[in-house]
């Protein structure tokens, strides 16, 4: 059975939500007070409706608090995005992803009772500054405050070197989950995978243990 999901706010981060749950198969019911904004949206998603979010009664007749999952994306309008997650929480949604524009905004969705608080634009920033200091970094992902996912292009120096040579995770503390190789990724490679240059690692560890896996690359490139 497929999840149901309502997404309130059509600006760019919402409306790549959109497209990208539906790429997904899921059924999605997108929510916008603009109505050029849910016009363009209308002919992608299961249904688009032009709807103020602070108003519970227009909520309730939505039918939104029986949707799976809602993902409140409102823009600048930091009041409209609490009012709207304090009458999801209230009308009892199973569960409630909320976009927060700052970390004052993030503590009041905290007490409201947010399941879930994501910073787009902060996590974008913190991805570029990860690709601009060093070049050896592709991606980069924060999974918490102190552990993340990062992509390092493995170059010309660990050429013909096997994931028992770098020894990663004695050196650095660092474990590499997977190897992108051309189209292909290798999930949980062997001790024994011999690396190529032009691959790339995909690495997980604590973020002090992958600056200084950082550093080393790049003394090292």
């Amino acid at each position: 059975m497929k999840k149901q999901f309502a997404v309130i706010g059509l600006g760019r981060f919402g409306g790549s939500i959109c497209k990208s749950l539906v790429s997904e198969g899921m059924d999605v019911l997108a929510i916008d007070q603009d109505e050029d904004k849910v016009n363009e949206f209308a002919p992608i998603v299961t249904e688009a409706v032009i709807a103020d979010s602070t108003d519970e009664k227009a909520l309730r007749s939505l039918g939104v608090r029986n949707f799976d999952h809602v993902i409140v994306a409102i823009g600048d309008n930091i009041l409209a995005s609490i009012l709207t997650t304090l009458i999801l929480e209230e009308m009892n949604v199973k569960h409630i992803t909320v976009k927060a524009q700052n970390d004052y905004h993030e503590k009041v969705l905290s007490r409201l009772g947010a399941d879930e608080i994501v910073h787009p634009e902060r996590d974008i920033g913190i991805r570029i500054a990860h690709n601009v200091v060093s070049k050896n970094v592709l991606d980069y992902l924060e999974l918490s405050e102190e552990y993340s996912i990062v992509e390092l292009a493995a170059g010309h120096t660990i050429n013909g070197e096997t994931i028992v040579d770098l020894d990663l995770r004695a050196r650095y503390g660092c474990n590499i989950l997977a190897i992108k190789r051309g189209e292909d990724i290798h999930v949980s490679p062997r001790p024994t995978e011999i690396i190529k240059d032009g691959d790339v690692l995909i690495v997980i560890g604590a973020d002090d243990d992958i600056n200084r896996l950082e550093n080393h690359w790049i003394d090292a490139t």
